[in-house]
């Protein structure tokens, strides 16, 4: 019998071994929808899966409507399956070299179809294997196997975690074709980790992050898809940052030396104090969180270190080889600087296009006026393909979504590799679609650059990998 009513978690949590938490999961799965699980490596999709199976211990919530019949194609499936046949061998007392179970019965243990299971046995090459010992298999056999048990048990829910993996071409192909029939009467629930082989029948996809489920789309729903498409790409893909032109270079700057050096920093304005006595440091390398409420000096502090603040130069800061007050211009210090914000994105309203956008940040421009170089060209695309928009390379800049401009601006920030990158409140104004992407690219820079990153923000708790520095101002004292 089909699956004819939804299955529901409600605000449910699972604990899994070493400690693995699936937390305060709401999720629902109709009849007719099949689901994409994905998430980066470690981030519990899974798990998730898992969940559905009756695997891990709850510790809060509700799940109702898990059918009887569930075929389950996973790693761990597998592992287990193979740990009982050598379970069998430990078992036997006689001094025998056992042989193992065959593979045509570890099939029919469970199969509910035989004509079923011998037309797969066909497609995916397993018919001289059938005589052989389970566990003599290699690990594409065994997936197989497992696939076929899945398919032929007469499932009324079908839970794949990386179907495809191990697969040879013609028998990815079998079934892909076999799934794209069977989505026409069981819900499917597959768990990738690349979205670009999503199956066509897919009409929702889940994303895990960290062992919640954040975002749940519509596969009709082209622009969160594509979204999610981008969040994905910048999660998992193995990108690099494009390199700096070379021609464009910026000054080199000592290394015994910090970029910035802060020494009992203070910004009155008549009787009110904003902050006193701060001492901060920031060295090549050091990745820092700046977070306090408003009015707390953030912003402030920040333009006592671009030089945009008019008593920067009654306090003692060094920066990029320079003490304040001692001759430099303005622009000799934000030659060193990459900065976004979101008053930068109100001002950037020229009728440009994405590949100019990222160009005018060798030149510290909003808009381009100068002829660029086909290097400085090239570095441009090369940032597009990282952001996922490289398709969208001549589209107006002010055409795109808010979420695309902010990830823009990073990206004409960073393409001349500045020594440090100041993100002001990048996320603020964002969704939380958006919000990942953005802190999925501060990731991404953070791990693969020699720029370093200062991050500021409302919010401590709002950590990103790779920052292991924090600065909070609280109360307007800092903490």
């Amino acid at each position: 019998m089909p699956l004819t009513a939804s299955i529901s978690l409600k605000n449910v949590t699972v604990e899994f071994d070493q400690g693995f938490i699936c937390n305060k999961i709401n999720w629902t799965i109709q009849p007719d929808q099949h689901w994409l699980v994905c998430g980066s490596n470690g981030s519990g999709k899974s798990a998730l899966a898992a969940i559905l199976t009756g695997a891990g211990d709850i510790e809060s919530g509700v799940i109702r409507g898990l059918p009887r019949r569930i075929g389950v194609v996973s790693f761990e499936a597998q592992s287990e399956l193979i740990e009982a046949e050598r379970r069998k061998d430990d078992a036997d007392i006689m001094d025998v070299i056992a042989e193992g179970t065959p593979v045509a019965e570890i099939i029919s243990a469970v199969c509910k179809d035989q004509s079923l299971a011998d037309e797969l046995c066909q497609k995916f090459g397993l018919v001289p294997l059938l005589d052989r010992a389970f566990r003599k298999l290699s690990t594409g056999e065994t997936r197989k196997v497992m696939l076929i048990r899945a398919l032929t048990c007469n499932p009324q829910l079908l839970i794949l975690d990386e179907p495809f993996e191990g697969l040879d071409v013609d028998s990815l192909s079998a079934l892909q074709q076999h799934l794209a029939a069977v989505s026409e009467s069981i819900p499917v629930v597959i768990v990738l980790n690349r979205l670009d082989q999503c199956p066509d029948f897919i009409t929702h996809v889940a994303y895990v992050n960290d062992g919640e489920l954040t975002h749940q789309v519509k596969r009709a729903d082209t622009e969160a898809y594509q979204q999610l498409h981008q969040l994905l790409h910048l999660k998992t893909a193995d990108l690099s940052i494009p390199p700096a032109d070379p021609d464009t270079s910026i000054p080199a700057l000592d290394p015994a030396q910090p970029l910035v050096r802060v020494t009992g920093a203070a910004i009155r304005y008549g009787d009110v104090v904003i902050f006193d006595q701060l001492d901060w440091t920031i060295n090549a390398g050091q990745h820092w969180q700046l977070s306090g409420p408003n009015g707390s000096g953030k912003t402030a502090l920040l333009s006592l270190i671009t030089g945009d603040h008019p008593q920067c130069y009654v306090n003692d800061i060094f920066v990029f080889g320079f003490i304040r007050g001692s001759g430099e211009s303005i622009w000799q210090i934000k030659q060193f600087i990459g900065y976004v914000s979101t008053a930068l994105q109100w001002e950037y309203t020229v009728g440009t296009n994405l590949r100019n956008v990222i160009i005018s940040g060798f030149y510290d421009s909003i808009g381009l006026y100068s002829k660029y170089t086909d290097h400085q060209r090239d570095i441009a695309d090369q940032w597009l393909a990282v952001l996922g928009m490289e398709s969208r390379a001549d589209q107006p800049f002010t055409s795109q979504s808010y979420g695309d401009q902010r990830l823009l601006l990073i990206a004409r920030a960073m393409v001349k590799h500045p020594p440090l990158l100041i993100l002001d409140e990048p996320c603020l104004g964002l969704d939380d679609m958006n919000r990942q992407r953005v802190l999925a690219l501060i990731e991404l820079i953070c791990q693969r650059s020699t720029t370093t990153v200062l991050y500021v923000n409302h919010h401590a708790d709002d950590k990103i990998s790779g920052i292991e520095h924090y600065l909070a101002l609280e109360n307007n004292h800092p903490v």
